[in-house]
């Protein structure tokens, strides 16, 4: 690994810190260096604020450093509009630096490689493409949505090693999770990067989830329920916080018209009822990622059971898969098994960019669908 390599992986480990809280906006790190000398550092740390090459240079300021001269490594080509915040193109041109690295230039329109170009017209020398790959895979929720207007969209679930989705009730042997605790922080983590969360009524129905972020961070979760004929019931944790926290129920057009009595009393506790029409063209799922998309949600997490997580993968519409994996055989313990389902499935699906890590016991293993970066 040479030293640009070097640098912009240190800006890519910065990068990572702000995920979870910038959404829908990019991760971004930046590194200031300066006489073979780290001497500014920097992210993206919130929605709205500072941008990682204003706090990397913030940062050479706190140390008591001049820029001047100094070459900067972005994860991403730096903004030259006006938003939430200022131009980083135009503090990086008045801060004198000499150089800028980055890994991947910004698909937005606003963006294209305008940025580079205006440094380059500055005297600022710009070196694009360091790194890269990993760039990409950092933000391809990000990248997705901008090239193509819809929301990425991953499948999450965790599994006995014989496949099992869920543990009988009342639990067994006091056992009420598959996976451990590491790996329920970490699915937290991932809601937090998630503009919506979906699930099946199956799942609403035998759990009764919340689907919201802990800690929150000011986090707040589109929950959409896959419900065709209107089961929800009025007393579950969902209905009873719509107030609270979006709730989106997605149903039958049919179904509004046969009850409009229940999709009445949903919409008065808060949630919105959301229908479709049954028709010979596309898809529900594929209707629904349309209007997602058109909300504005750049990346929808599904954690149903096994058959919405099948549906997805039948559609072709999952972009990235996350499955935690526990070391426990429950055998007739065990319901919900994700094996019946994905036998539905007539073509096998291979996993790019696969990445595994240890929660405790517990291994996850996730992978994009397909060679979309």
């Amino acid at each position: 690994m040479n030293q640009n390599e070097r640098l912009m992986r240190s800006a890519l480990a910065l990068a990572q810190r702000g995920i979870g809280s910038v959404e829908p906006n990019p991760a971004v790190g930046a590194v200031i260096i300066k006489g073979n000398r780290i001497i500014g550092k920097g992210w993206h740390k919130k929605f709205g604020g500072p941008h990682a090459e204003i706090n990397a240079m913030e940062d050479c300021t706190i140390l008591g450093i001049d820029p001047r001269g100094a070459a900067m490594y972005v994860t991403l080509e730096p903004c030259s509009h006006q938003g939430k915040t200022g131009p980083c193109t135009q503090a990086i041109i008045a801060a004198g630096l000499a150089k800028v690295f980055v890994a991947m230039i910004d698909p937005s329109e606003h963006a294209g490689g305008k940025g580079i170009e205006q440094l380059r017209n500055a005297g600022i020398e710009v070196q694009t493409g360091i790194c890269e790959t990993e760039a990409k895979l950092l933000n391809a929720p990000f990248i997705k949505f901008t090239a193509t207007g819809r929301c990425w969209v991953t499948l999450k679930w965790a599994q006995s090693i014989d496949g099992k989705l869920a543990i009988t009730e009342p639990p067994p042997s006091g056992i009420g999770w598959i996976s451990g605790e590491q790996s329920r922080k970490d699915v937290h983590k991932l809601r937090r990067r998630a503009g919506g969360i979906l699930v099946g009524i199956n799942t609403v129905i035998t759990d009764d989830p919340l689907l919201t972020v802990r800690p929150s961070k000011g986090k707040e979760l589109t929950r959409i329920v896959l419900d065709n004929h209107l089961r929800v019931p009025l007393d579950c944790k969902l209905i009873k916080t719509a107030k609270k926290h979006p709730l989106m129920i997605y149903t039958r057009e049919g179904s509004v018209q046969a009850n409009p009595e229940i999709a009445e009393k949903i919409t008065k506790k808060g949630a919105e009822v959301l229908t479709y029409q049954v028709t010979q063209g596309r898809s529900n799922l594929h209707c629904l990622l349309d209007e997602l998309s058109k909300r504005g949600i750049v990346h929808l997490l599904v954690e149903g059971g096994p058959r919405v997580l099948t549906s997805f993968l039948k559609e072709g519409l999952a972009d990235e898969v996350v499955v935690y994996i526990a070391p426990r055989i429950l055998g007739a313990q065990g319901s919900a098994d994700i094996t019946g389902p994905m036998a539905e499935l007539t073509q096998a699906i291979g996993l790019h960019h696969v990445d595994i890590k240890r929660f405790g016991e517990d291994v996850r293993l996730s992978g994009l669908t397909a060679k979309v970066l």
